[in-house]
């Protein structure tokens, strides 16, 4: 019996041997493989320039947006920030292109209120908008507005709406197929009865161009893009898309004062990560871009484009980017809506 219990106690220490050596390369493997992450971590930012992906071209407000953000950023971070414009398919293509990019916190996308609806509107997106890019901050959002050249014949949005409701109804211009404004002004028509006829710009800047020109009748796009030709009178603003009248313009109505309770369709603009960038890197990113938005220049040069800085945790902002897809997934469902 004595000789039986040694033998017994024999086998559990050696199980128990190979129990403790098997948890200690497990360990040591966990640390192996997080070794490189720490390290790229501890590192970051500076290995190279860091890109901010403006997922628009040149003269749209997510090229302006990227802008402001790039020089103080550079400051704080030490390195250098380029802005590279990547436009295409509502924002889709440069967002594309982050997702794809390498996950080391080098590479980021500054993305509009395109990049809510376009998983609902645009079918076959080469990427997952939820699984594939990692929120980093949410800029900000403003009002949206429809706008006409000063010289038009379009005095108020009742104007707009009796023409929209006559035989040959009236074409309106946005920065592209699968925008918010698209959006917004398609489920307007269609509740109300109304024939807008969609005709997409590849951007702001091209949008402003020919709005300007009374080459659009109607030009309907974010308050940072339109309110500086408001400003100086070439463009006359008739009715803007959120809830609550907009501070920037307290004269101008909401679609909601207008007949069509309970509209509410913001712009807003939000900085995107690849899906795997390391949790380090997605909190320093986004404790530097609240710093930035906190400088009083920068929020000083939001709010003259009709801006409200928001700012806050990674993961609000997800929470809030995701709640826009269901949103405006559920409009397009419900509606019908097709991109042009």
């Amino acid at each position: 019996m004595i000789q039986s219990n040694a033998v017994v106690a024999q086998r559990w220490n050696q199980k128990m041997k190979r129990q403790t050596k098997h948890k200690f390369f497990l360990l040591v493997a966990a640390v192996c493989l997080a070794l490189p992450l720490g390290a790229m971590a501890q590192a970051w930012p500076t290995k190279q320039p860091i890109k901010l992906v403006a997922v628009f071209p040149p003269g749209g407000s997510v090229d302006q947006v990227a802008r402001l953000l790039a020089q103080p950023l550079s400051v704080q971070l030490g390195q250098s920030i380029i802005v590279e414009n990547k436009g295409g398919a509502s924002g889709s293509i440069g967002a594309a292109a982050v997702a794809a990019a390498p996950a080391d916190g080098y590479t980021f996308a500054v993305v509009f209120d395109t990049h809510g609806v376009n998983p609902s509107l645009i079918p076959g997106l080469p990427f997952d908008s939820k699984k594939d890019l990692a929120p980093i901050v949410l800029i900000g959002t403003g009002s949206m507005v429809l706008a006409t050249q000063a010289n038009s014949d379009f005095k108020t949005f009742a104007d707009v709406v009796a023409a929209a409701k006559s035989k040959s109804g009236v074409n309106y211009g946005s920065i592209g197929s699968g925008s918010l404004g698209h959006l917004a002004m398609a489920l307007l028509g269609k509740n109300g009865g109304m024939d807008f006829q969609h005709i997409p710009y590849k951007g702001g800047g091209l949008l402003m161009n020919d709005a300007l020109a009374g080459h659009v009748p109607l030009a309907i796009g974010s308050m940072f893009l339109v309110k500086p030709h408001i400003d100086s009178k070439r463009l006359r603003p008739l009715v803007v898309t959120t809830s609550k009248r907009s501070p920037d313009l307290p004269g101008v109505p909401t679609l909601a004062e207008s007949g069509y309770a309970g509209f509410d369709a913001p712009a807003w603009w939000a900085v995107l990560a690849p899906a795997k960038t390391p949790p380090e890197i997605v909190k320093r990113m986004n404790e530097e871009l609240n710093k930035v938005l906190r400088l009083p220049e920068v929020t000083k040069r939001f709010d003259a484009q009709g801006i409200a800085v928001v700012g806050g945790t990674a993961e609000s902002a997800r929470v809030f980017i995701e709640n826009q897809m269901d949103i405006w997934g559920k409009v397009v469902k419900d509606n019908n809506i097709k991109a042009d």
